[in-house]
């Protein structure tokens, strides 16, 4: 099983396999992050307005 892999421009975790971030295009990943933070609904979380997360998914708080 492959590790998951964070983009380091917009912060989504990717599970699977892959070398190119769904959300934002960019092949910068790394599997090299801390932290996790699902946002279900990003315009009540605080979480994502801390982090200036616009959408629904599964993101890293930091990456390296």
């Amino acid at each position: 099983m492959a590790k998951p892999k964070a983009c380091k421009l917009c912060s989504v975790i990717l599970e699977e396999g892959g070398d190119k971030c769904p959300n934002c295009g960019s092949k910068e990943l790394t599997e090299g992050f801390k932290g996790r933070a699902v946002i279900i609904n990003p315009e009540k979380s605080e979480i994502a307005k801390k982090l200036n997360l616009k959408d629904k998914g599964n993101f890293a708080i930091k990456t390296r």
